[in-house]
């Protein structure tokens, strides 16, 4: 974790506190990226075993979540913390809601994975699933890594990744229409799959808000709804 984004205080406690919650969510990070692998390799294996895991890890997630909420809602009742350390809180306390909701969606593939049949395994686009999948792993470990570092250049770069993951999405949810198309009576059972797909699709839009975060503590700036231009733009403009 690169430390030297830190305001440093007067009170070392308060420089702990700041630093750890940054730990806490790293952690939950960390976690999250495991569950998205282990649900993934479910959902194409069929390890009914993994699945399993997968369900359960979403309560340590889930727990997480709400320690480090509590956290920074003893920071700010009694730090009351202005400029860049309120942005910091802030940006932890929208991360980790993102980071929780990902592991729902993990926690969701890994579900599916449990209803489909080996038959539907060997005629679906699964290899597709699981590039679809390494590429989430790949933008959500990124995403985290520029929110370590407080990098706003890695940010930039990690969130144009999801222009990749939404064209892998159309890509698979085409492959599964017209397989649908052919054999109706693998509809109900393919629909997992498509909302497995819709799950990774959604990780990697959260994997984005984690990358938007950063520019907003480190420069200040909003750049939720923009275009990839506009959060560059602003990524690269003066510090506050």
């Amino acid at each position: 974790m690169d430390k030297s984004f830190f305001k440093q205080h007067i009170s070392q406690q308060f420089n702990e506190e700041l630093e750890d919650i940054i730990k806490r969510v790293m952690a939950m990070g960390g976690l999250v990226e495991q569950q998205l692998a282990d649900a993934v390799n479910a959902m194409v294996e069929g390890d009914t075993e993994q699945a399993e895991t997968v369900m359960t890890t979403d309560y340590r997630i889930n727990a997480m979540e709400v320690e480090i909420d509590e956290q920074c809602t003893h920071i700010l009742a009694r730090r009351q913390p202005t400029a860049s350390d309120l942005r910091l809180v802030i940006a932890v306390i929208k991360t980790i809601t993102d980071l929780e909701r990902m592991g729902d969606e993990a926690e969701r593939i890994g579900r599916m994975g449990l209803h489909l049949l080996e038959a539907d395994r060997q005629t679906a686009p699964m290899s597709d699933l699981a590039e679809m999948g390494e590429h989430v792993r790949h933008m959500t470990r990124g995403a985290l890594d520029a929110f370590a570092r407080m990098d706003t250049e890695q940010a930039v770069r990690v969130a144009q990744q999801d222009i990749q993951i939404d064209s892998l999405y159309e890509s698979v949810t085409h492959k599964l229409m017209k397989q649908m198309t052919a054999a109706p009576d693998a509809v109900p059972r393919l629909m997992d799959i498509v909302w497995a797909t819709r799950s990774l699709e959604r990780i990697g839009d959260r994997a984005r808000n984690i990358c938007e975060y950063v520019v907003y503590f480190v420069k200040g700036k909003n750049v939720r709804h923009t275009s990839y231009e506009q959060m560059a733009a602003e990524a690269t403009g003066d510090r506050r």
